[in-house]
């Protein structure tokens, strides 16, 4: 019999890569969604993978769709991706991101221990959760100093997650991820406003680039890598923490240079430093190392920046052309 797999979040970015790598492993894939907004499947449908996919309704601040979703999908595998993901609006909406991104893990979690507390549980944490690092590298061991009202919904949802799993021994992983791009990722994400604005100003629609602290420095890698390693955590005997990163950090100007030297253009034309677009509190560097995961899941990451960003910069060239 196929396995079945609960993803919330499964209309994202990484919601979209699991599910095409979980049905190419031959899983039966539930998808649960919220039915706000209006195309909110572009992402599936881009995959090649919207027929594919069981949608259920439900939203993680509600425990009853939750039980509900659980209940029919009756899924061995649960991976919690969906969240108010962009720190940006954390500030804004700071009670809205607690709710969704932080206390909606108990949510999962209480569901899942009421349904089937055997089911395996994957939990979307971040590198943003370091925030104002502590170490050069950051590990498992190194302590978190959120900086954002993001940074500290995920912190809360990431201890959760821990506690239930020493609490009522729920195999309940975290992935701490990196920073993830890919041609799905969301406009409002600064490597995807990125490569949007250079497909624009090659093709003529737009002329120039507004952007906030071009000195951060991320450690970027391709989202279709990253979601190999969610599923590796769930096959393994025991449960436990794990950071997904590349190892490698580059300067927001330097992912602006690659973008722009892709298509034959210099940023310095183009860029704009814009102080609207600099956050109230900043994180500075974020540098992941990923020994653990690479010792104990064999996972590494596969894609450079370079290939990445080029990949992204082509799709958005297709789309604007398209338009």
């Amino acid at each position: 019999m196929a396995k079945h797999a609960l993803i919330t979040g499964i209309t994202g970015q990484d919601g979209a890569y699991l599910a095409k790598l979980l049905l190419e492993k031959g899983y039966r894939v539930f998808g649960l969604i919220a039915r706000r907004g209006t195309d909110t499947l572009w992402r599936l449908r881009e995959l090649g993978i919207e027929a594919q996919v069981e949608l259920l309704n439900g939203d993680l601040t509600d425990l009853s769709s939750l039980i509900r979703a659980m209940e029919k999908s009756q899924a061995g595998e649960i991976y919690n991706l969906g969240a108010q993901s962009f720190v940006a609006t954390s500030w804004e909406q700071p009670l809205l991101t607690a709710q969704v991104t932080g206390v909606s893990v108990t949510n999962m979690l209480e569901a899942l221990r009421i349904v089937n507390s055997k089911a395996r549980f994957y939990q979307a944490s971040t590198s943003e959760m370091f925030g104002l690092i502590q170490a050069e590298k950051q590990d498992e061991t190194t302590p978190f100093y959120p900086r954002s009202p993001y940074g500290a919904a995920k912190l809360y949802g990431h201890w959760m997650t821990i506690n239930y799993r020493e609490s009522f021994a729920i195999h309940a992983s975290s992935g701490i991820l990196f920073n993830h791009e890919s041609p799905l990722r969301g406009i409002e994400f600064v490597t995807r406003k990125v490569t949007d604005a250079v497909a624009r100003i090659k093709q003529g629609k737009q002329k120039k680039l507004h952007l906030g602290n071009i000195e951060a420095l991320r450690d970027w890698g391709f989202a279709g890598d990253y979601v190999e390693a969610m599923w590796l955590m769930l096959q393994q005997e025991q449960p436990d923490d794990y950071v997904i990163a590349t190892g490698r950090t580059t300067t927001v100007r330097d992912m602006c240079r690659i973008a722009f030297a892709h298509v034959g253009l210099s940023p310095e034309d183009h860029l704009v430093i814009d102080p609207q677009f600099f956050r109230p509190a900043e994180v500075g560097i974020l540098l992941g190392n990923p020994a653990k995961a690479k010792a104990k899941l064999g996972w590494e990451a596969q894609t450079s920046l370079e290939t990445l960003i080029t990949l992204m910069v082509d799709a958005d060239m297709r789309r604007v052309g398209r338009e």
